[in-house]
């Protein structure tokens, strides 16, 4: 009885600190909104919805945060999360007016962050609680902060990913479009250009991916991603700044030279968005005859595989992998162990940040 009224405390604490701690971060938002939220998610933002949501999160956060207190020995998640959830009550909570119109500038992308993990925690770590391929792996597993911190600050900066990605293409590859070319690709129909989105841009990741583990200076930044030894939802996102920035400007590339239409290149970068967080998920589904044509998590548990290495570099198509002998998928087995042979890479967010640039004798 006494461990169920401790693990009890556990989950409540967990919970309240998590639901404290994003609807502390929503009322920032409403504090600082030209600062701290996105223009583009601004305009769309369903604010009343949006109030509600964050009214809910304060009173459960609360409340779920008593339950701890009482319940568990230790007190320090309980407290955190009631604790939250009173600081952002205190400073207006959900009923935080905003300004509007909100002036336009420089920002980090709080909301985004907030957003993002709240949507896709939602939804996938219900799934792996339920659908697990490793029941017994612990959603709080070992390197989460590591990968949380990955998470928060690609989020963060996403206004300066975001120009980085887009300005090398502008500047440098300006004189590879042809107006005629590109009204012709933005002419077609939206599901057309999707599909070759998707087919251009996987192509594009593909070399940039086998660069990455080629070319040795590259690969220092690379095997940042590769070092977690557990896959789950959170895994994907520990990727080093210059990874990210070199694998989607290059990427971009095609995409801006072409000339495909907004709508399908954002329909594409919100399936990318979901698909590259469900590749590393921990869930057992094999997607019969489908993983053979989209990459699917056993595809890409293999490319995290301590052996064999070098395999399913594409992020979308395995067909690519397969067009040049780099296919892995072999019948309905997984990998026995993930990450790097040994442990050449340290623990911890700025560790692995300032790794690539350490002097390596």
């Amino acid at each position: 009885m006494a461990s169920r009224i401790g693990v009890l405390g556990w989950v409540t604490g967990v919970v309240s600190t998590v639901l404290g701690a994003l609807a502390f971060g929503a009322v920032l938002c409403l504090w600082f909104p030209a600062v701290l939220t996105t223009p583009a998610l601004r305009d769309v933002y369903p604010m009343e919805i949006v109030r509600t949501t964050i009214k809910i999160a304060l009173g459960v956060g609360f409340a779920l945060g008593v339950v701890s207190v009482l319940t568990k020995r230790r007190k320090a998640l309980g407290l955190t999360g009631a604790g939250f959830a009173l600081l952002a009550t205190l400073m207006g909570g959900s009923e935080v007016a905003v300004a509007t119109p909100v002036p336009r500038g420089h920002h980090v992308g709080l909301d985004w962050f907030l957003l993002d993990l709240f949507l896709l925690s939602a939804i996938f770590v219900p799934i792996e609680l339920l659908f697990g391929r490793l029941r017994e792996q612990p959603i709080f597993r070992e390197g989460w902060r590591t990968d949380l911190w990955h998470f928060g600050i690609s989020h963060l900066l996403v206004q300066l990913t975001v120009f980085l990605t887009m300005a090398p293409a502008a500047i440098f590859f300006r004189w590879a479009v042809a107006p005629e070319v590109q009204a012709a690709v933005a002419a077609q129909p939206y599901a057309l250009q999707f599909v070759e989105v998707l087919l251009v841009a996987d192509l594009s990741q593909y070399t940039v991916h086998r660069l990455f583990h080629s070319v040795p200076w590259l690969w220092r930044f690379h095997e940042i991603h590769h070092s977690s030894r557990t896959m789950d939802w959170l895994a994907g996102s520990r990727l080093h700044l210059v990874d990210i920035v070199v694998t989607r400007g290059l990427s971009f590339v095609p995409l801006y030279v072409l000339g495909f239409a907004q709508p399908p290149v954002f329909a594409y970068v919100l399936f990318v968005s979901f698909q590259a967080v469900l590749i590393h998920a921990n869930v057992g589904w094999r997607f019969g005859p489908l993983r053979w044509v989209l990459a699917t998590p056993q595809y890409h548990h293999w490319h995290h595989a301590v052996e064999p290495v070098d395999v399913n570099f594409a992020v979308h198509l395995p067909v690519i992998d397969a067009i040049f002998g780099t296919l892995h998928l072999p019948g309905d087995r997984w990998p026995a162990a993930y990450g790097l042979a040994g442990r050449p890479v340290p623990d911890g967010y700025w560790a692995q940040l300032l790794f690539p640039f350490r002097h390596r004798s």
